[in-house]
């Protein structure tokens, strides 16, 4: 340069060349469009891996080594987009799309009031109140284990079932995400439930008196600070809340004490000796309500997919960027490791668009088409409470 230019002279260059890019994008576009129509008559994949390879070598050498890296990013988001506009040309992965059109019309206008819903636990588990939430009058049955509420699921004992899936403060209910693996079902329903855990024992017993506290595993995370403050009480984790206080009920000792829910105070005649014992006010558990058959109510705007990817540099953002190229929101991520694949992971999605939207449709036929396996777990509404 002659002279040092000011900033907005540089920006009015980056504006000229930019507009230059979105012309030279364009044209790239319409000669992918001929791609897309060639592929669709010689019944060839979207995606050639081998040719992308070669493109993003060829791509980086001729940008030299100072911009090779960037060069790489900048065209595997290009290929992506290509990618993308040739699945939405093509309208491949039609059986997907159709099964979520059928089930948005063949669903209900309004959710069930009355259902046969299966929850983990006992009487006065939270899984119940966040049932009683999701439905008015719900007909529940209780099981040992998560497990056992997916199969009840699977064959048919119950409609319905409802799942703690992950906690505000604690994280993901691992177990579930592993369950989902295994279990075929669909979500329907999503429930943010608010949490107050509670240091409940039998009448008479003071706190000074505890020495063992019974709890599930994810309230004695979210109670940490409180267990933390009293180091000689022995922590025991059993299957559930409702179960914890039910075990001190029964047990008649008043150095034995549970952390749960009010609900499970007045249900088992214990006492609260300490109230709101979680580390945080703001402790909401979301659960999930899930059935055997695809159902898409109105208003539904959030949708879980699981996607397992080869195992590869760039396979996850490859399936990032097809959100971003869609302009959909991805508001969790999950990884779960795969069963008997070092170092594998499968991976969980939940995508906030409307279900009616074109743009949530696209997506789904892309990553269809670009993972070692998907699946399409429900579009639903979430409440909270």
């Amino acid at each position: 340069m002659d002279k040092e230019l000011s900033l907005n002279e540089l920006r009015q260059e980056i504006d000229s060349i930019d507009r230059e890019l979105v012309e030279l994008f364009k044209k790239r576009m319409k000669v992918a469009s001929g791609v897309a129509q060639y592929k669709k008559n010689a019944g060839l994949p979207v995606l050639d891996a081998a040719r992308e390879r070669s493109l993003l070598t060829k791509v980086s050498d001729l940008a030299g080594e100072e911009f090779s890296s960037y060069t790489r990013v900048l065209y595997s988001t290009l290929m992506s987009l290509s990618r993308s506009y040739q699945h939405k040309l093509m309208n491949e992965n039609k059986e997907l799309i159709s099964q979520i059109n059928e089930a948005i019309e063949n669903t209900p206008r309004l959710f069930p009031e009355k259902a046969s819903v299966a929850c983990q636990g006992v009487e006065g588990a939270y899984s119940q109140i966040a049932a009683e939430k999701i439905f008015s009058l719900p007909d529940i049955k209780y099981y040992r284990s998560f497990d056992a509420v997916f199969e009840a699921i699977e064959n048919g004992e119950c409609q319905y079932g409802v799942l703690p899936i992950e906690n505000s403060t604690a994280g993901s209910v691992t177990k579930i995400f592993d369950l989902i693996l295994k279990h075929k079902f669909y979500i329907v329903r999503s429930h943010r439930l608010k949490i107050d855990h509670n240091l409940l024992a039998l009448p008479g017993a003071k706190t000074e008196d505890i020495k063992e506290i019974f709890s599930h595993e994810q309230a004695i995370n979210q109670c940490s600070e409180f267990l933390k403050a009293h180091p000689d009480i022995k922590v025991t984790p059993c299957a559930n809340t409702a179960v914890a206080a039910q075990m001190v009920a029964q047990s008649g000792r008043i150095d034995l004490a549970a952390l749960s829910s009010r609900h499970c105070a007045s249900l088992y005649g214990l006492q609260k000796l300490v109230d709101g014992v979680q580390n945080t006010d703001n402790n909401h558990t979301r659960f999930i309500c899930i059935s055997k058959n695809l159902e898409i109510y109105p208003g539904a705007e959030k949708t879980t997919v699981m996607a397992i990817t080869e195992n590869r540099p760039g396979s996850l953002y490859s399936l990032l960027s097809h959100c971003f190229s869609q302009g959909i929101n991805l508001s969790k991520l999950e990884s779960r490791p795969l069963p008997d694949r070092d170092f594998e992971f499968m991976f969980y999605f939940d995508l906030e668009a409307p279900v009616y939207s074109p743009r949530l449709q696209n997506l789904l036929s892309e990553l269809e088409t670009q993972c070692e396996d998907f699946r399409y777990l429900g579009s639903f509404s979430e409440f909270i409470s």
